[in-house]
């Protein structure tokens, strides 16, 4: 009886804790329950009101997705907040997310967690929004799924604690997000874009929005969902649309030294899942030297995430020919140009004006100066698309220029270049993609590609 009665009262204390913990977490309101003060709408036209202390938004025709958005930006948080849809409806809570100029003239981007009324059921899942899609689909996890219920309240808890996302639908976990792409920006509600022949009018509501901003990761909770880890590894829409990975994240397999028979030796090392061309004298090739693929391509999607030390210098070739250039220096082939502009000399260089700044296609066209270039110490993303000769270069999902292989403007630029000593320059079917050593320490991971032939 004695241990009986000491269960319980131990019980008892460890209740009460729990709860007096519970009261001290260190609320605010991010929505009022009386206007809009600290928010403002952007993408499209459907309606924001409020009424009875809730946000109430409505569909309306030819508009796009349209989202309330914090005027603050938000970093490490946890959220918490009620809503009620539409069964017709798709909608979405946007996190960490950011609407600038250069990127899709202001379309909002970034994560959201979804909320999906329709027979699908994932909601508490996540998504990006008008970037790399599906992040989490709640595929293999059906119990979140049924969490949802119809044509009643829900109730979301979203932390973002560092590179992770954790989302609850009404007390199920539901998504549990490694990724490090964004560590901040805006919270917003959505109202999805409707069709011709959907009815307008079809309304969500939410309440009681409220979050924690402060010793966030003392208040985390501790989740069931299985962790969904995004670096160097394929994400479910990527793996759907055909993509493939061109480095594992671990070993070097698939890939060479462009003037070796296997991975050079030096000068290259595989670190927390990112392959690093080391710092050596900043010459071109003279350490480790480039490496390429083990495979050639011809029309591809290539996607390669990078980060760059001060005064740094590198590149990302394709159509990559080894047996030019045998002899000292890096191998041949058209290049993404990657270098600090601001403290590498090369970004004044080159046969065309701005040539050699960063994305540009190197010492032929400069890539648009309005880049949403990170900094140095922070990730980009490049991406390069070829396709029938026409070929372009992206950088944070902004596209920052394009060409034609083999037309005469090509040509023209090919013969004012330093390429144009190699016959045919940049205009194989097929080749290599190569990594670039220039001697200069930058870091590279999320090496994916999607041959189109």
């Amino acid at each position: 009886m004695k241990t009986i009665l000491f269960g319980l009262a131990l019980l008892t204390t460890v209740g009460c804790s729990a709860g007096e913990q519970k009261t001290k977490e260190p609320w605010e309101p991010l929505f009022n329950g009386k206007d809009l003060s600290g928010w403002t709408q952007k993408g499209g036209k459907a309606e924001f009101q409020v009424k009875d202390g809730m946000v109430v938004g409505t569909t309306v025709h030819h508009t796009p997705n349209s989202f309330i958005c914090t005027d603050k930006d938000y970093g490490d948080f946890i959220l918490e907040l009620d809503y009620k849809v539409d069964p017709s409806m798709n909608s979405g809570i946007q996190i960490r997310s950011h609407s600038t100029a250069v990127y899709q003239n202001g379309r909002v981007h970034g994560y959201q967690v979804e909320i999906d009324p329709s027979d699908r059921a994932w909601s508490a899942g996540i998504y990006e929004e008008a970037q790399r899609g599906w992040l989490v689909p709640l595929t293999d996890n059906p119990t979140a799924g049924h969490a949802f219920k119809q044509n009643d309240w829900n109730h979301y808890r979203i932390e973002a604690i560092g590179d992770t996302i954790k989302t609850w639908i009404n007390g199920v976990a539901a998504s549990n997000l490694i990724d490090d792409k964004s560590p901040n920006g805006f919270i917003a509600l959505q109202v999805h874009q409707i069709g011709d022949k959907d009815s307008a009018g079809r309304q969500i509501m939410w309440k009681n929005v409220r979050i924690i901003t402060k010793d966030v990761a003392k208040y985390s909770t501790a989740t069931t969902a299985k962790p969904t880890y995004t670096k160097n590894t394929l994400t479910a829409e990527e793996a759907k649309n055909g993509w493939k990975l061109l480095w594992d994240g671990k070993t070097t397999n698939g890939w060479k030294g462009a003037k070796l028979d296997h991975f050079p030796d030096k000068g290259w090392t595989i670190d927390n899942g990112e392959l690093i061309v080391n710092a050596a004298d900043g010459k071109e090739s003279a350490d480790g030297g480039d490496i390429i693929t083990d495979d050639q391509y011809g029309d591809f999607e290539l996607r390669v995430d990078f980060k760059l030390t001060k005064g740094a210098n590198s590149g990302v070739k394709y159509y990559v020919d080894p047996e030019l250039n045998k002899g000292s220096g890096s191998a041949i082939g058209l290049e993404y140009q990657i270098l600090d502009d601001e403290n590498h000399p090369d970004a004044k260089l080159g046969a065309q004006p701005g040539s050699r700044t960063v994305c540009s296609l190197y010492d032929m066209i400069r890539a648009n100066p309005d880049k949403p270039i990170n900094p140095v110490g922070e990730w980009n993303t490049a991406y390069i698309v070829s396709k029938n000769n026409h070929v372009e270069h992206w950088l944070n999902g902004v596209k920052v220029l394009e060409y034609e292989r083999g037309s005469k403007e090509f040509e023209r630029l090919v013969k004012e270049s330093k390429y144009k000593v190699w016959p045919n320059f940049g205009l194989a079917k097929r080749g290599y993609i190569l990594l670039q050593d220039h001697g200069n320490k930058v870091y590279f991971r999320n090496i994916k590609i999607k041959a189109l032939n």
